[in-house]
């Protein structure tokens, strides 16, 4: 059930990437969609590997960080929730993910790689490390 649960906190999340229409603005709030890269990043680590789990609660205060991050901004709940419902936004996210996993020296496609990233992450107490644990 936590899994399950942290994957739709991450789901939900990922989709804040997600601009409906141009008119919104969140797709060129920097800070909203490295947020959501480290939360994308830290979800697929955590499906990826199985000795590494995820921190539920801590990731949903940072979504929810995120989404009062946008609302001071002016964003109304409307927006945020157009922003989370486009698809092409959230391959644009999973896109930035895996670049930063090459960068890393890891695949999304290689789940050893993804676990030793994890490791490394939870290790410097990195934001991706901070919403995992290993068990």
């Amino acid at each position: 059930m936590f899994r399950k649960t942290l994957g739709t906190v991450c789901l939900c999340l990922v989709t804040l990437a997600n601009p409906a229409s141009a008119d919104t603005g969140l797709s060129q709030e920097a800070d909203i969609n490295k947020g959501l890269v480290i939360i994308a990043a830290a979800d697929k680590i955590r499906r990826s590997c199985d000795t590494i789990g995820g921190r539920l609660f801590r990731a949903q205060r940072y979504a929810n960080s995120l989404k009062e991050v946008a609302r001071s901004r002016g964003y109304s709940d409307q927006q945020i929730d157009a922003f989370l419902d486009s698809k092409a936004e959230r391959a644009k996210v999973r896109e930035k993910r895996n670049v930063y996993f090459q960068n890393q020296g890891a695949s999304n496609l290689d789940h050893a790689s993804l676990c030793v990233l994890g490791y490394a992450e939870i290790a410097r107490n990195s934001q991706i490390g901070y919403l995992l644990k290993a068990r």
